[in-house]
């Protein structure tokens, strides 16, 4: 009926480690893409936004 001992200096550096390391990935993600990889999606942004754009109807207050 023993309970586990914990140290909690050693528990809460585990979970700093644990937390720091889900945010590099986080980071690694979001910021470790090449120059071509950026410039990639932005042109695929742009032609989506574009594509979009004229699907738009344009309506003039004259009822047409």
């Amino acid at each position: 009926m023993s309970a586990e001992i914990l140290n909690l200096r050693q528990f809460r550096k585990k979970q700093a480690r644990s937390d720091k390391e889900k945010q590099a990935e986080q980071n690694r993600i979001s910021f470790g893409r090449t120059k071509v990889e950026k410039q990639l999606t932005k042109a695929l942004n742009e032609k989506a936004a574009q594509a979009h754009e004229q699907g738009r109807i344009d309506r003039n207050g004259d009822g047409e």
